[in-house]
């Protein structure tokens, strides 16, 4: 009975991790659905590059503070390579481009085509981690690409430009999916706010050549512009990649990977309700056809 009544606590405690990493995952969830809707308003002033240098200075300096503060340790050397890796790819390359992608199509249509991004990832871990493809990654991988042409039939028929705004939102998608495979095993020996801060921070060094043209369009920008990038490096980014670092250092990423499903459609209803757009209907099929197959890739 003392044996049975000593593992109760490490039980508690151990559920009560769960629900927290849980609630940080959703928090995430709840920011990053917002910042396609961001993105979207804010880059019918700001161009990609701008847009993304600024959300990331705002984010790096408020993370760079809370740091300073809580006195964070640095992590090893021989993790610098791994962790500008994490910035180049999540930091630099997904904003950019995922910026790009979204003055071509709308938010739901671009949250719907990054949420495929955990095929890559499985996809990646089979090639890099040695972890194979198995039969349902491999039937995963042929459904959600299958929806992302839907997706991109269905924004074609809009414009030309709108398909190539699916396209890039691919690219991003695919940036994304590095950055977390190069982002799991920082953890593991750095906190989630070190590594998020120095991501970041290596993203807006990667991001400086569009500096000129930042100041260049802020001064003619709107109260409303500058007021989505301050949110954006604010909340998506500085604190929604926090929490996202919390949850995965504390649960699987396929754990996480499922909570991520939740995006689309949140970021579809915040464009609907914030800027009185949706995806076309036969998009929305495709992106149902995205999460299935992510499902299924991820079960395996």
């Amino acid at each position: 009975m003392a044996m049975a009544d000593a593992t109760i606590p490490d039980v508690r405690d151990a559920v009560r991790a769960d629900g927290v990493a849980l609630a940080a995952a959703l928090v995430t969830v709840a920011l990053w659905a917002s910042a396609f809707v961001g993105i979207r308003d804010a880059g019918a002033e700001l161009a990609a590059g701008p847009l993304s240098l600024g959300r990331l200075l705002v984010g790096g300096a408020l993370l760079g503070a809370l740091v300073l503060r809580r006195r964070e340790a640095l992590p090893p050397r021989a993790d610098v390579p791994r962790l500008l890796l994490v910035g180049l790819l999540w930091f630099a390359a997904y904003n950019v481009i995922l910026n790009s992608a979204e003055h071509r199509v709308d938010a739901g249509t671009a949250a719907m085509l990054v949420n495929i991004g955990p095929v890559f990832i499985a996809l990646l871990a089979g090639l890099l981690l040695r972890e194979g493809f198995p039969r349902t990654l491999v039937a995963g991988c042929a459904i959600a690409f299958a929806g992302a042409i839907v997706i991109g039939l269905a924004t074609r028929e809009h414009s030309v430009d709108a398909a190539r705004g699916a396209a890039l939102c691919i690219a991003a998608a695919a940036a994304y999916a590095g950055g977390v495979v190069a982002q799991k095993p920082l953890l593991e020996r750095t906190s989630g706010l070190q590594v998020t801060f120095l991501a970041c921070m290596v993203g807006a060094f990667a991001c400086l050549p569009y500096a000129p043209e930042l100041v260049r369009e802020t001064r003619a920008a709107s109260t409303t512009a500058l007021a989505w990038t301050v949110y954006l490096g604010v909340f998506p980014t500085a604190i929604g990649f926090t929490t996202w670092a919390y949850a995965l250092r504390r649960t699987t990423a396929g754990r996480m990977g499922a909570t991520l499903y939740l995006v689309p459609p949140v970021a579809v209803v915040l464009g609907w309700a914030v800027l009185g757009e949706a995806p076309p209907a036969l998009a929305l099929a495709g992106g149902a056809l995205c999460l299935v197959g992510v499902v299924v890739a991820r079960r395996g």
